[in-house]
């Protein structure tokens, strides 16, 4: 047995590490006097909530600092097939859903099945359920007016309203000037990507702060997209809004783990110690599901992380 500090999700605890099974656990307990203490701090595996799985070597994750991956846009029955297969916990979005013509669907790298166009509301009950039918814990919707077509407020109102019908929330691809705002007054939950387009003012950051999450996405982007992106985070962190780390994995050459360049941009952007692991939802290191993950200290980078082996319990 060891005396342990760990990352609940919300902040850091102690209880005890039962190492008498071949897979330590990590339990609820009173610490004694003398205890021997675990060198290190734990937390559970990650969460990267943007990846594309289809576009990158899905089994390096296995030996990555990540638990859990939220993908945004893939061929439903691929991705139900992946999440199936174990490792890292899969949730996904299926298809993207766009309008005829809309983005990616011109896009090379879309690969087949992976997004769904739809043009009238009886497209969009067949989508969502097939999307729900599949598995996904999410609908992903394309807003990209700087690529294509965007939908209505009225097509695009239906689709939030039949998600929600569901009990899935919508991740929106909000980009060109207006989107961002516009996906959050018709009721979308999440932002696929922080909004990089253009500067909100602070009034429109406390209301996205009010009623949307930001999935962070910001080593993606270099020059000015960098830098608004940058300051609408900081801002938006500041306001207390919600930050959630993601990458776009698989948006071009970016690694299939963590990302130490996608923690630095959040730092950048103000969002550190404890607000960073939050921003990274680790699993509960006391969930039986939950890969155990060793850091130097509490105020350690992310980026340190590593999986707890029988060597770190000699105490």
């Amino acid at each position: 047995m060891l005396a342990a500090t760990f990352f609940d999700g919300e902040g850091w605890r102690d209880a005890v590490l039962d190492t008498t099974d071949e897979r330590p656990t990590l339990r609820d307990a009173w610490t004694t006097p003398g205890m021997p203490r675990l060198d290190g701090v734990l937390v559970g595996g990650f969460t990267d909530h943007h990846v594309h799985l289809q576009l990158v070597d899905h089994e390096d994750l296995a030996a990555s600092a990540l638990g859990r991956v939220v993908d945004l846009g893939a061929d439903p029955s691929a991705i139900a097939a992946l999440a199936a297969a174990g490792g890292v916990v899969v949730e996904y979005a299926g298809a993207f859903l766009t309008p005829v013509g809309g983005y990616p669907s011109d896009r090379d790298w879309a690969p087949d099945g992976s997004f769904r166009e739809i043009a009238d509301a009886t497209d969009v009950e067949r989508a969502v359920r097939e999307m729900a039918d599949a598995g996904a814990s999410c609908i992903k919707v394309a807003s990209n007016s700087s690529a294509g077509p965007v939908f209505d407020d009225a097509l695009l109102g239906t689709i939030v309203g039949a998600a929600h019908a569901l009990g899935l929330p919508v991740v929106a691809h909000a980009e060109g000037r207006g989107e961002a705002q516009r996906v959050a007054r018709l009721g979308a939950d999440l932002l696929a990507h922080a909004p990089f387009t253009e500067r909100l003012t602070d009034a429109e950051i406390a209301e996205q702060a009010a009623s949307v999450s930001w999935i962070s996405t910001l080593a993606i982007h270099g020059g000015a997209d960098l830098h608004v992106a940058l300051d609408n985070v900081r801002r938006f962190h500041a306001a207390g809004g919600t930050v959630l780390y993601g990458t776009d994995m698989g948006n071009g050459p970016t690694p299939v783990g963590l990302n130490p360049q996608e923690l630095a941009a959040l730092r950048d952007a103000g969002v550190t110690g404890v607000d960073l692991l939050r921003a990274l939802a680790p699993h509960d290191p006391r969930e039986s599901r939950s890969r155990l993950l060793l850091l130097p200290g509490v105020d350690a980078d992310p980026a340190l992380a590593r999986p707890l082996t029988r060597a770190d319990l000699k105490a």
